[in-house]
């Protein structure tokens, strides 16, 4: 069977911001593989609309979440100095 809930965070005193921007991006990830499942079993449901409107939606938020998990990576990165 697929895994479909994320894992929970490990137990530390407060969860860094990366590790919860890792975890939310797994939480869209779910729901849209919930929406996607919804519309597939019911294709001729007038609800099918609405799913692929949340799965937009849901998918825009991914990106986002992705975009800032990255930019936060970028700016731990310490500077890469080059002699030439």
């Amino acid at each position: 069977m697929l895994k479909i809930a994320p894992d929970p965070l490990p137990s530390t005193e407060s969860p860094l911001l990366e590790d919860t921007l890792v975890q939310a991006n797994e939480y869209v990830m779910c729901a849209l593989a919930v929406a996607h499942q919804s519309c597939s079993h019911l294709p001729k449901s007038p609800a099918t609309l609405v799913m692929l409107t949340m799965m937009h939606e849901l998918d825009a938020t991914r990106m986002l979440l992705e975009s800032a998990l990255a930019q936060l990576q970028m700016s731990e990165r310490p500077p890469s100095y080059t002699l030439h």
